[in-house]
């Protein structure tokens, strides 16, 4: 359906375009070769003249504008109402408060799904007022073929860094494939039932939330099969600001595969266009991109997420405080995995009594926490998110280390802190004791640098 409208788009622009351009030529020619010299003639010609000049002008800004619906930067499309010029009684009336979701504008691209063979990459996320994509996919009588699953699974309840296995699930008889281990990138055999991809997972923001990765995999994989993506925009909650070192070419990783910041600032809809746009697909392939973006939504707009986006990250305080905490996975301060607030609380056995005490166990999401089952003492930073976060805040690793002294190593691995943070400066910076300050105007050149490339993909203020 969208292909059909563009083609009727550059026909109608042609027509529009050739037929006044014709006519003023026609005029122009009639005037040169005219005898008529009264002024009462004169004034008649060139008023016809100027007229005519007018509505070629217009005409010609009326075709810019459009093309507005399109934004073809990269080869991405972004679908828009007034692109598909979909009659008003069909579009849902936004609401004021809340942004409208990609998954809510589905209605947008359902007629092109029509005769596909689909695939989505979601997990227990990709929801809208309590439904599943897949089951809303299946409701429309539209053939969803297999869905593929990210780390921690499709159900969002495995371990980080587990294995996620292929399976079928059990309400939908669906194969299940996973994208995580050994099998990171769609493969060709699993792509030869495919036409297109839906893409719907719930970012946070953050350069080491693998999501992200697994999107760049799905792109680069579809690029080469020449299948279709469709990626259905979500709020980012960490959106309103752009923090920490950017990533160096040598620390490429699962964890960090883009040269960027470790918040980006922006959602996964604009990340995928700037995965295409920038080059970052192997070769420099471009994938068949189109983007279904959010309405009443800017990047200042506070967005709290109806459903965790991963085991660990079950609070607001904890996606908020997740881009400063997570790089304490690469050492031996714990972040509160195996109790009820991880990523709003860290410690260590060797701290001397601080404000908490927290005895990490196993549990659902954290099978195997560090410091199992010993008595740490630390802090709990739930209160100090009370108001948004608008920078990565170093005091916390700081203080681990000061706090540490000599009783025990901070970095114990040295090769994962450094993918982390995408560098391993940063490290450096940290034994050598340079204050937060310090470490944060090393980051301004980088972060200018890719504010730059960030504008180009942006589709909200």
């Amino acid at each position: 359906m969208a292909s059909e409208i563009l083609i009727t788009d550059i026909r109608m622009i042609g027509l529009e375009t050739f037929i006044p351009w014709a006519l003023f030529r026609m005029r122009r020619f009639d005037m040169k070769n005219s005898n008529d010299n009264f002024l009462f003639i004169w004034f008649q010609k060139y008023g016809k003249l100027l007229c005519m000049e007018t509505i070629f002008v217009f005409l010609l800004v009326s075709c810019s504008q459009n093309a507005k619906g399109e934004n073809r930067i990269s080869g991405t499309i972004v679908i828009e109402e007034d692109t598909l010029r979909i009659p008003k009684a069909l579009i849902p009336a936004p609401t004021i408060k809340n942004p409208v979701l990609g998954i809510d504008r589905l209605h947008l691209f359902v007629d092109s799904l029509k005769e596909k063979r689909i695939a989505v990459v979601g997990n227990q996320t990709s929801m809208v007022k309590g439904i599943h994509l897949v089951d809303t996919l299946l409701s429309l009588q539209l053939n969803v073929v297999k869905v593929f699953s990210p780390e921690h699974g499709f159900r969002g309840d495995v371990d980080a860094g587990e294995k996620v296995d292929h399976s079928v699930d059990e309400k939908t008889g669906i194969p299940l494939v996973s994208l995580y281990g050994n099998n990171k990138k769609p493969s060709p055999s699993q792509l030869d039932d495919v036409d297109v991809i839906i893409y719907d997972i719930q970012d946070v923001g953050v350069r080491f939330y693998t999501f992200i990765s697994t999107l760049h995999y799905v792109m680069e994989a579809c690029a080469e099969q020449k299948k279709q993506v469709v990626v259905l925009d979500r709020p980012n909650p960490n959106g309103h600001y752009i923090d920490g070192p950017v990533l160096e070419s040598e620390y490429k990783s699962f964890v960090g595969m883009h040269p960027v910041p470790i918040v980006y600032g922006m959602t996964i809809g604009e990340y995928a266009m700037m995965i295409n746009g920038e080059g970052w697909l192997d070769k420099g392939l471009k994938c068949d991109l189109w983007i279904i973006p959010c309405k009443n939504y800017t990047h200042k707009t506070k967005y709290n997420l109806p459903v965790a986006p991963s085991p660990n990250l079950k609070s607001e305080a904890a996606i908020s405080l997740y881009p400063s905490l997570c790089l304490f996975e690469a050492t031996t301060v714990s972040i509160g995995r195996g109790t009820e607030k991880p990523f709003e609380i860290f410690g260590h056995p060797r701290f001397p009594k601080c404000e908490i005490e927290f005895c990490p166990k196993p549990q659902p999401g954290a099978k195997n926490p560090p410091h199992d089952n010993k008595i740490c003492y630390g802090f709990d930073l739930n209160k100090t998110t009370s108001k948004r976060t608008y920078e990565i805040n170093l005091n916390y690793l700081i203080q681990a280390r000061d706090l540490l002294g000599d009783s025990a190593v901070l970095i114990d691995q040295n090769g994962f802190f450094n993918r982390l943070a995408g560098t391993k400066t940063l490290k450096e910076q940290l034994y050598k004791g340079w204050s937060a300050k310090e470490i944060r105007e090393s980051w301004k050149p980088g972060i200018e640098n890719f504010l730059a490339i960030r504008k180009k993909y942006l589709l909200y203020d």
